[in-house]
């Protein structure tokens, strides 16, 4: 049975997509979680790292645990040019969430550099996961990067990165590169129908809740 493991780190979270002996990291947190993000993989025969966006809490760790566990980063190739720098596709924000959450981050996005893994692979819409063990596909979800994506496990899981939030309550995105691509990418999950939405920031719902 596959079960979606929410790995909890500051406001961040990562995930594992595992069967309970083999498993996906899907984002990899800040430095700051690292050893807590390497207890919980540990436990684990790691597959794969997926990526859903290229910023420092859902990156920085992509390199090291790459080369610990000895498996390919894969991720969308929009995304590669935020390994030169964040500023390849600045954030915007929408309402009294996003311009609170923006102030507070913005600086750190700034003067937080990610480390480009060795072992990249690039994925793209319906990308199948199969050879690693799971019955996932990769679904483009662009906005708040123009290579944000999400991974949808069996129809019932879909982990969004930042394309959706919830730090208070489920909604778009807040912070985003691209308004139009977001509420689209939002569109787009909603019409998936009955799925778990596993979030970048904040607790899992139900979809449809935004």
């Amino acid at each position: 049975m596959t079960t979606i493991k929410r790995i909890k780190g500051g406001t961040d979270n990562c995930y594992l997509i595992t069967d309970g002996t083999k498993a996906i990291l899907v984002d990899t947190a800040s430095k700051q979680c690292l050893d807590q993000v390497i207890a919980e993989c540990d436990k684990y025969e790691m597959k794969l790292i997926v990526l859903t966006h290229v910023h420092f809490d859902h990156a920085e760790n992509a390199a090291e645990l790459s080369k610990r566990y000895g498996v390919p980063v894969a991720m969308h190739p929009k995304d590669e040019e935020l390994f030169e720098s964040f500023d390849k596709q600045p954030l915007k924000s929408s309402g009294v969430v996003g311009t609170v959450v923006l102030g507070m981050s913005l600086k750190v996005l700034k003067n937080t550099p990610v480390e480009r893994p060795d072992n990249l692979i690039f994925v793209g819409e319906g990308e199948d996961l199969s050879a690693y063990g799971f019955n996932a596909r990769v679904i483009e979800l662009p906005g708040h990067t123009l290579g944000s994506i999400g991974v949808d496990v069996e129809e019932k899981h879909l982990l969004v990165g930042d394309a959706l939030d919830n730090w208070i309550r489920p909604g778009v995105g807040h912070l985003f590169y691209d308004r139009d691509a977001i509420e689209k990418s939002a569109e787009k999950i909603r019409a998936l129908g009955d799925r778990t939405i596993w979030y970048g920031h904040g607790k899992p719902t139900k979809n449809g809740l935004f």
